[in-house]
Parts: C-alpha cells; sequence; structure tokens
C-alpha cells in the first residue's frame, strides 16, 4: 500500500479527532509523532508509547521531556491493502497507544480488542 506522509498524518490526527475529549483532556505531557519506521529489530511495530504512564506518576513526577507516542507509517502501509484498511488500524494503533498512557496493559488491550 503507497501513501504520503501528508495524508497519514492526517489520518493520525482524523483518529485523534475521534478520541472522546474527555480522555484528550486528561491527558498530560505526551506528544504524539509520526515515524517512517521503528526501531531496528522492531519492523513489524505499529506503534510505541514511551514514557511514564498517568498510573505511574507520583509526587515525583516533575522536569521530565514529554512522553512520546510513536506511530509508525511504513509496518501499517504493509499491513494493509485499502485505504480504508489504513483508517481502520491507524484508528486502533492510536487508541492502543494512548491506552499506554493511560496505564493499560497489552494483555488488558488484547481483551478488548485494542491489539
Amino acid at each position: 500500500m503507497e501513501m504520503s506522509r501528508e495524508r497519514f498524518e492526517e489520518l493520525v490526527g482524523d483518529a485523534l479527532d475521534e478520541v472522546p475529549e474527555e480522555l484528550l483532556g486528561l491527558m498530560s505531557n505526551v506528544v504524539i509523532l509520526v515515524e517512517d519506521d521503528p526501531p531496528p529489530g522492531d519492523e513489524e511495530l505499529l506503534g510505541l508509547y514511551e514514557g511514564h504512564a498517568l498510573t505511574e506518576r507520583g509526587w515525583d513526577y516533575a522536569g521530565v521531556l514529554p512522553d512520546r507516542i510513536l506511530i509508525y507509517r511504513h509496518p501499517i502501509l504493509r499491513i494493509c491493502d485499502t485505504d480504508d484498511d489504513v483508517i481502520d488500524e491507524v484508528a486502533v494503533t492510536v487508541v492502543h497507544e494512548i491506552a499506554h498512557h493511560f496505564g493499560i496493559d497489552d494483555e488488558r488491550l488484547h481483551e478488548l480488542g485494542w491489539a
């Protein structure tokens, strides 16, 4: 599947627009970025959350760089056949990584169907 970076970034923005405002308002000190490729050795990784989940932050959480949610364009495009597939996969990946920001682990996300 081929898609420009600009279009892919638009789809990530569209997926964020679908997240309820109440949840977005609770997110703290986190940025969402699009990268073309994941780190070497993780070529199939669709997204990644790097940082300290809200549930792990204590009184000593201060002065740290923002957490990062990374959405990887090339792996998502490799597993998709159509634009609709990309739209769906981007939405699932964005929700999945946001859930990590709230402290929800992969096992629970699989149970909920957001894997």
